[in-house]
């Protein structure tokens, strides 16, 4: 099995209001995914220091955040980025550039997870449901052409979509490219009202379990909620 989650961990302020970096980690550890998708894990102002710097991360877990060609002091683009097990096959990331109203970006690695090629975009999209929908083109359009020049056996898309409604706007855009995971509502942590983070997937790989990470260390971490999902590769 290959499990993969998203967390959208608001730059580590909790909904005690407080910043705990090691509470964050400790979440990540309860997931124990192979790949995990993090938005907002960056400052948002200033040099935007990662929330999650790598000494904190290698004293405290497995993972390790891949590198992308950004600022040495973040670890992601727009806080984005994408950690793995430190066992597993570290290649460089890439970025997505994203049509904006406000500042936006996804970002992308092929990973050699389990001895399976994946492809894996993690992203973070507008509060403006237009600008969701173009950005939601620009991602698929940037699979596709990737794909085209650089085969995966399965391609998975996570991230805070910011996209209220149950099947339209940009969840339509994306509905006609992959497959959604039926995770469950993930935002507000401590009354979960909306499924704001998602994650899709297309390719020789198949569905087998989700959800949302409801423990009560992840209740106060973040003012989302974990989601995750395990795959099965079906070649």
């Amino acid at each position: 099995m290959i499990k993969v989650a998203s967390y959208n961990i608001r730059k580590a302020i909790g909904t005690d209001r407080r910043r705990v970096p090691e509470r964050i980690i400790d979440v990540l550890n309860e997931l124990d995914a192979d790949v995990i998708a993090l938005q907002e894990a960056d400052r948002r102002f200033g040099p935007r220091h990662a929330v999650l710097p790598d000494w904190l991360l290698q004293l405290h877990s497995d993972y390790r955040a891949v590198s992308i060609p950004t600022r040495s002091e973040s670890m992601g683009w727009h806080g984005n980025a994408l950690l793995v097990r430190s066992s597993h096959h570290h290649p460089a990331g890439d970025l997505i550039h994203l049509p904006c109203l406000e500042p936006r970006g996804a970002i992308t690695a092929c990973l050699d997870v389990k001895g399976h090629r994946l492809r894996v975009v993690g992203m973070h999209l507008d509060l403006s449901g237009l600008w969701r929908r173009r950005q939601a083109v620009a991602v698929v359009n940037q699979v596709d052409h990737r794909q085209a020049n650089d085969p995966a056996v399965g391609t998975i898309l996570m991230g805070d979509l910011n996209e209220w409604s149950v099947n339209r706007g940009c969840l339509s855009d994306f509905a006609r490219h992959f497959e959604f995971a039926p995770c469950g509502r993930s935002f507000h942590a401590r009354r979960p009202v909306a499924s704001l983070d998602r994650i899709m997937w297309r390719g020789e790989i198949a569905l087998v379990d989700c959800g949302v990470h409801m423990t009560t260390l992840a209740r106060r971490a973040s003012d989302h909620l974990p989601i995750w999902a395990q795959f099965s590769p079906s070649a």
